[in-house]
């Protein structure tokens, strides 16, 4: 060991402490991307054994953000997207229906599935009622809906205030407030639960819509399952160890120009590598940075 260069371990090192503040006074905001910030600096990983719905849920109710792995297929990946922003929002926009002509058991098994206790009943686009938990509760599950179903339906139009909401909610003795246009035709769903949770996580990190913020990971060479998950998050994230790389930068161009969520990307780990992202990319959103040494690249 002699003529061996000092060499230090997390151990032999601490913070030095500062003048401190109260708790209070602290602000730990941040960006995310260009368009969309985080009331607290974390972000979860895209691995099968770290962020998947709950942990993308509970993420943003924390004020943070979930990115869902992609080892799956994409139909997984999108389901996964669609419940976290089902979770909880002002208004639900992909909203699970049942048709007049369809069965209650049949509609029992979608509650059971998606973990709801209501559907509006659609027929061509229209709400023609609702059906709830009461409804079903003792119905023969042979029976068709449009039997069973509330079809004298409390509405409102697009625009609604949450104070406006809540009134509704509460004179009609009601949980579920269906959203239409002139028309008729369904174009939300406003529910009890979801307003109640948005008191509960005042800090949740939010879209424009109210819903619980998304990301999911992505291959730049994968621009279909790019485009599947463009409806449903608000972030894509490329998921390469090394992106500084000419098929990955020429990938990525195309992917741009394809989606319309915040594309962030990476892993990068070298200033030029940055330089190139930006010089050669236009309208990325935000970086990944961090390449690890060893056997198994810690990104």
């Amino acid at each position: 060991m002699v003529g061996a260069e000092l060499a230090f371990t997390f151990h032999d090192l601490i913070l030095l402490p500062g003048l401190a503040v109260e708790p209070s006074e602290i602000d730990v905001r941040t960006k995310f991307t260009k368009n969309y910030s985080l009331n607290i600096p974390l972000v979860s990983s895209p691995m099968d054994t770290v962020t998947e719905t709950e942990m993308a849920i509970a993420m943003a109710r924390e004020g943070g953000v979930g990115v869902l792995h992609r080892n799956c297929s994409v139909e997984e990946q999108v389901e996964m997207a669609k419940k976290v922003k089902r979770a909880e929002a002002l208004v639900i926009r992909d909203v699970i229906t049942v048709s007049p002509e369809q069965t209650v058991g049949e509609a029992m098994k979608l509650m059971e599935t998606h973990h709801i206790s209501g559907l509006p009943v659609v027929e061509g686009g229209k709400l023609v009622g609702i059906l709830t938990g009461r409804d079903v509760r003792f119905a023969n599950p042979e029976f068709k809906v449009e039997s069973v179903m509330t079809k004298e339906v409390i509405t409102a139009r697009e625009g609604i205030s949450l104070e406006e909401a809540k009134e509704l909610l509460h004179r009609h003795r009601i949980e579920k407030l269906p959203i239409v246009d002139e028309k008729g035709n369904l174009k939300g769903l406003i529910t009890f639960k979801d307003i109640m949770l948005r008191g509960k996580y005042p800090d949740a990190a939010r879209d424009e819509e109210g819903q619980l913020l998304c990301a999911a990971a992505v291959s730049p060479f994968d621009l279909e399952r790019a485009k599947r998950l463009d409806q449903y998050v608000d972030v894509l994230v490329t998921d390469v160890a090394h992106f500084h790389n000419s098929a990955v930068l020429e990938a990525t161009k195309k992917m741009l120009k394809e989606v319309e969520a915040d594309l962030v990307v990476g892993n990068v780990g070298t200033y030029q590598a940055a330089e190139d992202v930006i010089t050669k990319l236009e309208g990325v959103a935000g970086f990944r940075v961090g390449v690890g040494s060893g056997s198994i690249c810690v990104t």
